[in-house]
């Protein structure tokens, strides 16, 4: 009943011109409306006027699939048919020392822009074996929605253009959100499964306008992650690495200086790093390492959604956003 009040509320918000399809297993291949696997939805169905959305329509299930969508294939929707994200699984096992480096392991990866996912699941199950991604995306103007992300090491790659993640899950071990591009988390929870680090950003010049902000966020830690130093905020994976939290509660586990160098004692120096309204147990501003930025109120304002990620055309991802179901 949830599934069907759930597409009819998605039909009657679609625009007239969207093509919309359905992934159900077992039914012949190439469509042109109903499709077997994802990936074929993605390879297959029809092309949109111009301006208009794929929207692929996923029955509940685990699809054990290897998903890629490429820069040709732009404004493309994955919508999980579930009353809840676990109930749509796209799911994979595969891990650098197996495949030959971290950015062969990807159960997704996702190229074409303006790219949305609203109730789904993207999971690596590979393990503590090392790098292994749950999710590439290299999109921009892309949204996540009741989403959840599951893996270990490296299990979101969010390296290229705005992203926008609201209302969501992830969880990992080290550097588990990681790469280059402007990003926002918004209502997320950072679920950190042993001690590690939570993101790992890239930016390479203090020039560039990417970045990660978590906002109005939670972190929280299995058992494990609690024993020794802790979990760190973050550390720097290349120079001019930039992070911010914001309003968001953090659960007894953090380590107390927050952010942590990766190598060298200088790395963070160009760094920027901030944290400004956590609340909880491991909100501990007074213990966090040196060159710690403090935020003035405009600083705080310009990491919000609609000045962060509005870029040259005024994207405004929180409209856009509240579109989905």
């Amino acid at each position: 009943m949830l599934r069907c009040i759930f597409v009819v509320c998605f039909a009657a918000t679609a625009h007239a011109t969207d093509v919309v399809v359905l992934v159900r297993p077992g039914t012949t291949p190439n469509g042109p409306d109903v499709f077997p696997t994802i990936q074929n939805a993605i390879d297959h169905a029809p092309e949109p006027a111009d301006g208009a959305r794929v929207v692929i329509r996923i029955t509940p299930g685990v699809y054990k699939e290897r998903l890629w969508i490429p820069r040709n294939r732009p404004r493309m929707t994955l919508l999980g048919l579930g009353s809840k994200p676990e109930d749509t699984v796209i799911t994979s096992d595969h891990f650098a020392s197996q495949q030959g480096g971290t950015f062969f392991t990807e159960t997704v990866e996702v190229n074409g822009d303006a790219f949305e996912a609203d109730n789904l699941t993207f999971a690596n199950t590979a393990g503590r074996v090392g790098q292994a991604l749950a999710i590439s995306v290299l999109s921009d103007r892309a949204i996540f929605k009741h989403c959840r992300f599951l893996g270990n090491q490296d299990t979101l790659f969010a390296n290229w253009g705005r992203q926008y993640y609201v209302d969501s899950y992830v969880e990992g071990t080290v550097d588990y959100v990681f790469g280059n591009a402007a990003a926002i988390f918004d209502r997320v929870e950072f679920h950190t499964l042993t001690n590690g680090y939570i993101t790992a950003q890239s930016r390479l010049s203090a020039a560039e306008p990417t970045g990660f902000v978590i906002r109005n966020s939670h972190l929280t830690f299995a058992p494990g992650a609690t024993d020794g130093k802790g979990v760190a905020l973050g550390r720097p994976w290349r120079p001019f690495s930039r992070v911010v939290y914001l309003n968001t509660e953090i659960d007894a586990g953090l380590s107390p200086l927050g952010f942590i160098d990766w190598n060298s004692n200088t790395t963070m120096a160009q760094s920027f790093y901030a944290e400004a309204g956590s609340t909880g147990a491991g909100a501990s501003p007074g213990t966090r390492a040196a060159g710690m930025k403090h935020l003035t109120s405009q600083q705080i304002r310009s990491f919000a959604p609609r000045q962060f990620l509005r870029g040259a055309d005024g994207w405004d991802a929180e409209a856009e956003a509240a579109k989905l179901p």
